[in-house]
């Protein structure tokens, strides 16, 4: 079995390349692919196979599936460009005969309503209606995402949001990716569909309390109306769209969307989410080291 991994040179990429390895996939059975292989020198040094694959150039995708029989989809970062170049790995995927397509989709994609959902229904719909053999992995949001706040309260002694008392069954990229790992290297699990979410929700005040136990002060979570939000988010120096996009993902957040049935990650991969607290360690400690 040959599995070849989009979006490799990213941060989610190239811990799922890590993962199968760890799991015992041998490097000459790993394709992993980019826009510039250049960024990948250190993959090749491992063994496992480069190639040039671009979401938008169709002919890049066809050539990086040849002799592939799996196949990674990592969603795309291009926000109102994905469907179609999804739509283009959905198709090349689909003349190679590829055995199992995964895609990284989102939660509740098919049934929510919030920025992040709709390219993400549209891309499951499409793989749906290809045929191709497929298991959607819908990862929950990364409790990465979270560790520039955890910074910013350790100087401000607050953490905003506009999310009310939502709550988020996040997971750690290395958690998720390892979700991935398993998918794709298991025989089985076509036709899922896998809300992957961490072992425990938290919502803002457990995130305000995690920013205590790691900067050593007080952090206080101070909810905003979402008008409040952008006005905040502006004022820091987001334009006006970044900053309504953002406020409208708290909104999300605060009807549920993001909140999932705990487990999606530890029932795939056999051991223990890794905790918020770990997890905001972990990503600031990456964060200063680079």
């Amino acid at each position: 079995m040959t599995i070849l991994v989009t979006a490799a040179s990213g941060q989610l990429g190239r811990l799922v390349l890590d993962a199968l390895l760890t799991r015992g996939a041998e490097p000459s059975t790993i394709v992993a692919g980019a826009r510039d292989t250049s960024k990948l020198a250190d993959v090749e040094a491992r063994g496992i196979r480069t190639v040039e694959l671009d979401y938008a150039k169709p002919d890049t995708i066809a050539a990086a599936l040849d002799g592939v029989d799996t196949v990674l989809l990592v969603s795309g970062s291009e926000v109102g460009q994905r469907v179609a170049q999804h739509r283009n790995v959905v198709d090349a995927a689909k003349a190679a005969g590829v055995a199992k397509l995964v895609y990284t989709s989102a939660p509740n994609a098919t049934t929510a309503e919030y920025p992040l959902a709709p390219e993400h229904k549209a891309t499951e719909e499409a793989i749906a209606e290809s045929g191709v053999p497929a298991v959607i992995v819908r990862n929950n949001w990364y409790i990465e995402n979270y560790a520039a706040d955890v910074a910013r309260a350790a100087a401000s002694g607050v953490i905003v949001a506009s999310a009310g008392e939502g709550r988020i069954t996040g997971a750690t990229r290395a958690d998720l990716a390892d979700a991935a790992a398993v998918v794709l290297l298991e025989d089985g699990h076509v036709g899922e569909v896998y809300e992957l979410s961490g072992d425990e929700a938290f919502g803002f005040a457990e995130l305000a309390a995690a920013a205590s136990a790691i900067s050593g002060r007080e952090v206080a979570y101070t909810p905003l109306t979402s008008e409040q939000h952008v006005a905040a988010l502006q004022g820091a120096g987001l334009d006006a769209g970044t900053a309504g996009f953002v406020a409208a993902i708290d909104e999300g957040i605060a009807r549920g969307v993001l909140d999932v049935p705990t487990g999606g990650v530890s029932r795939l991969t056999g051991r223990p989410a890794t905790p918020l607290v770990d997890g905001l360690r972990q990503a600031l400690a990456t964060a200063d080291a680079a």
